[in-house]
């Protein structure tokens, strides 16, 4: 598989603080009364007003005990069969957790992003917020080791244990804790269903289906056994999912994967620049 191209790792890197610029300005715009399905509408204008003409999905929305997932079961989403996964009429309360999650296009190239916070204080959310710290410095350190990406996520769901967390994660499709981002052809733009779009899902398809299947690994990555490879080099959307007494936080980035090294794409980030103005210093965390 060939190395990606310092190019295209830029812009990776510059769709992926474009959607993160999006999540931030529309949480500063958030007020009481609010509903999931218009958040998730200002988010999808102000990214088409910024160039955005395809997804790999357009935007999500969770406020609430939704933030946590509850009652959400990963694959009768798929296709829209239990729209409880999709942005609804839930309104936002004062001190309530909320998540923004945007997958915008431009171009070939793609970002898959969550934001979450609250409106107003809430100890529970900033509580997971510095939980998922550790997340993010394990999972890069077991990729590194080249350990199976089935054992790094299970890795994870010790982690969660030890935490008093639950990994919510598994309640997205397929039980994932990330999936493959590839760079794409050279069309501009293509059609959606159920608010993903087209180019990427026939993308992720086809390595599932073809690529992945021949060379004997997933792009879907998870605790379960088709994750049990070593890790494929390439972009991966990584998404940790922690949920604790009805709350739910996470955060999902880029993460590069080479023949024998992993690193973020960006550190320059919102949820890593929240734990350095904390002083937060980063936990060794056992494998």
């Amino acid at each position: 598989m060939p190395a990606i191209r310092a190019h295209d790792l830029e812009q990776f890197r510059n769709i992926q603080r474009l959607a993160y610029r999006c999540a931030q300005t529309i949480a500063g715009e958030l007020k009481p009364g609010i509903s999931e399905k218009a958040t998730a509408a200002l988010m999808k204008t102000w990214l088409q007003d910024h160039g955005v003409q395809d997804w790999f999905h357009q935007p999500f929305a969770w406020f609430g005990p939704r933030t946590a997932f509850k009652g959400f079961d990963g694959l009768r989403h798929l296709g829209g069969f239990n729209l409880a996964f999709y942005p609804g009429k839930t309104r936002l309360e004062e001190g309530m957790p909320f998540i923004l999650d945007c997958a915008p296009t431009i171009g070939a190239y793609t970002a898959d992003i969550g934001y979450s916070g609250a409106l107003g204080a809430n100890p529970l959310v900033e509580r997971l917020l510095d939980d998922l710290m550790a997340h993010r410095q394990l999972i890069v350190q077991l990729v590194k080791q080249r350990r199976p990406l089935a054992e790094v996520s299970q890795a994870v769901d010790r982690l969660c244990a030890e935490q008093g967390t639950l990994p919510r994660h598994k309640a997205y499709p397929f039980e994932v804790l990330a999936h493959r981002v590839e760079k794409l052809g050279e069309r501009q733009r293509g059609p959606s269903i159920a608010r993903f779009g087209v180019r990427n899902l026939y993308t992720l398809t086809r390595n599932a289906l073809l690529t992945g299947r021949r060379q004997g690994w997933s792009p879907l990555w998870s605790s379960n056994a088709r994750s049990d490879h070593a890790p494929t080099p390439g972009l991966w959307a990584v998404e940790p999912h922690l949920g604790w007494r009805g709350v739910g936080a996470k955060f999902e980035e880029l993460l590069v994967v080479t023949a024998d090294d992993a690193y973020w794409l960006d550190d320059d980030l919102p949820h890593v620049r929240r734990w350095q103005r904390r002083g937060l210093s980063t936990p060794q965390v056992a494998a």
